[in-house]
Order: C-alpha cells, then sequence, then structure tokens
C-alpha cells in the first residue's frame, strides 16, 4: 500500500485532512524524478479556485443586451438595469460588483466559451476531465499538475508542490509522485501534526510505514507555519476562512507552487437566483481579500488566480426556477500580470445543440496550456496529452 492510499483509508491517524506527503522518506525512483534540472519558474503561484456543482455562466456574465437571453430565461434571467456592465454586450451578475475595479484595472480577464469537444454532463466524470485534462472519452489517473510536475518538478526547497484548501480531493494534483497537501485549516494541521511524532524504529514494518509517514507530516507542518497575520480583513464563512488560510500558507517563505479552493453549491437545479447570488457574493468577497493581502506581502504580481467548474448550465430556465447541467462555460483570470478583458466568443444563444447546450468556443486546456508554458514556462505536451494554443490573457 503507497501513501496516499494508506493516508485515505487509515481511519485512525488524528490528521485525516492530510491526503498526501510523498516526500524524502518516498523511493529512490521518486527522489531522482525531483531532483531533475528545471528551467521552470514556480516563483509565480497559481491559485486554482473550484466553483463545486457547475456554476451558471450564464447569469455570471450576462448577454444583456441579446433577446434571446430573457426568451429563454423568463423567470431567472438578471435584469438589464441591474447588470454590472463591462461592454456595451456583457456585464456581470450584480453580486460581482466588487470585481468591476479589477476590470477597470485591466487585471481581470473573462473567459468566455469555455469547454471540450463531446461534453460530458455527469458530475463526477466532467470534473475528473478537467482536473486530468482529459479527451471526453480518455480516463487518467493522474492529475494535469502532477503530469506538469513531473515533467519539471518544483524546488526541493518547497513545502509542497500544491495545497489543497478545504476539500480532500486532490483533484488536478492527484496521481503518484506529487507532494500534495490537503486541509481545511493551518492552525488545526499544525495542532494535528504535533501528534505525529517519528518515535523509535518499529517493531514491525507495518508500524514503521505508519511512522515514516508521520514523518513527513511534521515535517511538512514544520514549513506550512499558519502564524502570518494580516492587515486585510477577510469575509467571515468558510470560503473567507479557506482563502485567509491560503493567504497564510503563501506568506510563508517555504514556497508552493499551487493552491486550490473551493467554494460549494453551485448545482442550482431549483431557487437559482437566491443560492447563485449569496454565491457569488461569497466568490467577490474572497477575491477582493485575496487581491488585498497578496498586495500586503508584495506577492500580487507574482500570482495568478484561476476559476473553473465542471459544467456550466443549460441557457433554457427549468421549471423549479433553476438550470440543469449545460456545456459551455465563463471563468475568471486574474492578477498583477494578468492582461485584462474578453477572451473567447460569446454564447450563441440562436444555436442551440439538440439538448439545448451552446456550441463552446475555448477549450479548456488552452488555458491550462497559458498557466504552464507563459506562466511557468513548461512544455505543456505532456501534461495536456498533446498541443493546444495558449491564450494571450498574460501581460508580456
Amino acid at each position: 500500500m503507497n501513501r496516499r492510499h494508506f493516508l485515505r483509508a487509515s481511519a485512525v491517524l488524528p490528521f485525516a485532512r492530510v491526503a498526501t506527503l510523498p516526500l524524502a522518506a518516498f523511493g529512490s525512483a521518486q527522489l531522482a524524478v525531483a531532483a531533475a534540472p528545471t528551467t521552470a519558474d514556480y516563483r509565480k503561484l497559481l491559485v486554482l479556485v473550484e466553483l463545486k456543482g457547475g456554476n451558471d455562466g450564464l447569469n455570471t456574465l450576462i448577454p444583456y443586451r441579446d433577446a434571446a437571453y430573457y426568451a429563454l430565461r423568463p423567470k431567472i434571467a438578471i435584469p438589464a438595469d441591474q447588470v454590472v456592465q463591462l461592454t456595451d454586450q456583457a456585464g456581470l451578475h450584480p453580486a460581482l460588483a466588487p470585481l468591476l475595479q479589477l476590470w477597470n484595472d485591466r487585471k481581470l480577464a473573462v473567459l468566455q466559451g469555455l469547454g471540450y469537444p463531446d461534453p460530458n454532463l455527469s458530475h463526477f466524470r466532467s470534473i475528473e476531465i478537467w482536473d486530468t485534462a482529459s479527451r471526453s472519452e480518455q480516463v487518467l489517473q493522474d492529475g494535469w499538475l502532477t503530469r506538469a510536475f513531473a515533467t519539471a518538478p518544483t524546488p526541493r526547497s518547497f513545502a509542497a508542490d500544491g495545497v489543497i484548501v478545504g476539500s480532500n480531493d486532490l483533484g488536478p494534483l492527484a496521481g503518484s509522485g506529487t507532494r500534495a497537501i490537503a486541509l481545511a485549516d493551518t492552525e488545526q494541521f499544525l495542532r494535528q501534526s504535533k501528534l505525529a511524532h517519528p518515535g523509535a524504529a518499529a517493531r514491525n514494518k507495518a508500524l514503521a510505514h505508519i511512522l515514516r509517514v508521520e514523518s513527513d507530516i511534521v515535517q511538512a507542518a514544520g514549513h506550512l507555519d499558519g502564524r502570518p497575520s494580516f492587515k486585510t480583513e477577510f469575509p467571515a464563512g468558510g470560503f473567507g476562512n479557506a482563502i485567509r488560510t491560503a493567504c497564510r500558507i503563501i506568506a510563508n517563505p517555504s514556497g508552493v507552487a499551487v493552491l486550490r479552493v473551493t467554494l460549494s453549491g453551485f448545482d442550482t437545479h431549483a431557487n437559482q437566483p437566491a443560492t447563485q447570488a449569496r454565491l457569488l457574493k461569497e466568490l467577490a468577497a474572497g477575491l477582493v481579500a485575496l487581491q488585498s493581502a497578496l498586495t500586503e506581502i508584495g506577492k500580487w504580481d507574482d500570482t495568478m488566480v484561476l476559476t473553473y467548474a465542471e459544467f456550466g448550465r443549460r441557457p433554457k430556465e427549468n421549471q423549479n426556477s433553476g438550470t440543469d447541467h449545460g456545456t459551455a462555460n465563463v471563468h475568471f483570470a486574474i492578477g498583477g500580470r494578468v492582461a485584462g478583458g474578453m477572451y473567447g466568443t460569446a454564447l450563441d444563444l440562436a444555436r442551440l445543440s439538440g439538448d439545448g447546450n451552446p456550441a463552446f468556443a475555448l477549450d479548456f486546456r488552452s488555458v491550462y496550456a497559458t498557466v504552464l508554458e507563459r506562466w511557468w514556462g513548461v512544455d505543456s505536451r505532456q501534461a495536456l496529452g498533446g498541443r493546444f494554443a495558449p491564450l494571450p490573457f498574460l501581460a508580456a
């Protein structure tokens, strides 16, 4: 049993939030890979924000001059006079008004029509496709970041390759060989790790294995010191706490290449308006706090934030004032080096498929290629299983 499987299966360890820590005690083959030279610039941080459940992109970026939009959504469409206008054709949900300053500063890129060929509308399978950057019919075990770090390893001085905040699901960091940590709160993690002292040599192999795992956890905890404080005021609630935890990790000099935080609840089959408004308000407040904290510690220019979700929602509302699983979606990129503006193509609501979905305009793997090639300087082909053209939403 490897450490990842051990930690997932064990119910007796007091630090179950730590999903996997294959550090120095891993086998020599993994160490050899991790020691390989790389020219990747992992001083630049990636923060992924998962909108779990499938956020409705059409009520996030609203085509307020499109009559078809209002015809498809007589109950849940956002009135034109409430839209936060970005252009003469499209604008944000009013709950996202705090992001307008980022747009005006040209630090918000709106990525329209993200999707992939032959889309899958299952939550489980579609997020697996996004996490592994696979083709629709292809099942892969390793996440796209896991494969990227196998090609161009992060520095061994880093506390970890990546940290997952608020979830046990490693997503794009899943697979063998990645130094990944999953935790809900850094202070809780540090308290729990104090219980994981290696102790003396074990009498049997099973106990020795447990102690080696514990030693790795103690090592990581020593790097992820959760004590830094900020002048920034973080929002109350789970997502605000996740952003605070992420900022504490970022502030630590030991370094990580990527963090992921999750905002859940976007599977809005019924009563979407109130639910989505609340969630988007949390999202906007969290992103503004993230920008403030990163600016405070001098990390804003070296951080790129990307939102993503397993899919979008159908353009036509259902009978429960909600929306069902759809395909093409809109997502955001923000950061000090982001070249703000609109990218991709607005959804064509007059030309929907037989099941009522629009065609996608941008393959989501082009967004990943932008991260790998233009942000980190990593060859994206192995991680993405082919060549996808990067997008120009990063400033030179």
